[in-house]
């Protein structure tokens, strides 16, 4: 385990890996991170995540081939309006579950399980839309239940509120979503905070549940402050309810333009004009 840069980090990542990304919606999303991976022109890459704007940035970059999610929502604006571009012009294919069977998905990789058994997805139209599903009996009984696989990833990527320098961390906001299943279904696991504090301060920052991640289960750290906007990170900063209505309306060649071109210390310098 290391403190590394967002480049440090990017540069193990390449074109054609599924990389999951942690958070929910537009909360708490390392969005640093994924600024930097488009910045480096990745291609070809599977995107596993309760998608938000991670997965607009990426589909509409170019960095995406393939998203895997069971939703990919702004919250307060109900459509990621990138993606939705992408999808109706053919530019990104998609893998859509259920909610609970990217979470059996997850947890089935964690576990080094090929499959785990679940009863979402029965007599909906996910059996339909994913024909390489499959389904099994119960050794136990009749019961017939979905044979979910296993979404193993290549590279995890995850923010949270606080971490030390051997990759423990804490989240202080309301929910851990699903950031640590994220780490433990992935070879690689990369981890950006708010803040890199010593391991004293960090313990005593909280209940013991909050502490999501351990050493084990990180391969890098990387200090970014502000590094979900406009995502939130509560309680550090909410959503940017202002910048999220920029990114929906403005179109991409503009955004990029005006936010993304430089550097992260740029962006960070721009989004506080």
């Amino acid at each position: 385990m290391s403190v590394a840069t967002l480049t440090e980090m990017v540069d193990e990542i390449r074109d054609g890996m599924t990389v999951g990304i942690g958070g929910w919606g537009s909360r708490r999303k390392p969005m640093a991170l994924v600024r930097a991976l488009l910045r480096a022109g990745r291609r070809d890459l599977t995107v596993v995540t309760y998608g938000g704007p991670d997965v607009g940035l990426l589909t509409a970059s170019g960095c995406a081939r393939r998203i895997v999610t069971g939703f990919v929502s702004l919250d307060s604006i109900p459509l990621e309006p990138h993606f939705a571009h992408a999808r109706q012009n053919g530019n990104v294919a998609l893998t859509e579950y259920d909610e609970g069977m990217l979470y059996w998905g997850l947890l089935a990789a964690a576990n080094r399980l090929p499959f785990l058994p679940i009863r979402a997805g029965l007599g909906s139209d996910v059996m339909r839309v994913n024909p390489q599903l499959r389904t099994v009996r119960s050794p136990y009984g009749d019961d017939l239940l979905v044979a979910m696989p296993a979404l193993d990833l290549d590279v995890a990527m995850i923010h949270l509120n606080l971490a030390d320098d051997g990759g423990n961390g804490r989240y202080l906001g309301p929910d851990p979503y699903f950031d640590d299943l994220f780490c433990q279904a992935a070879k690689r696991r990369f981890l950006t905070c708010e803040r890199i504090v010593p391991t004293t301060e960090l313990v005593g920052a909280g209940p013991p549940q909050t502490l999501l991640t351990n050493r084990s289960m990180i391969d890098a750290v990387a200090e970014t402050p502000h590094g979900a906007h406009f995502t939130s990170c509560v309680p550090d900063y909410g959503r940017d309810e202002e910048f999220q209505r920029e990114y929906a309306t403005t179109d991409w060649d503009t955004f990029r333009a005006r936010y993304l071109d430089g550097d992260e210390s740029d962006y960070q310098k721009a989004i506080r004009r």
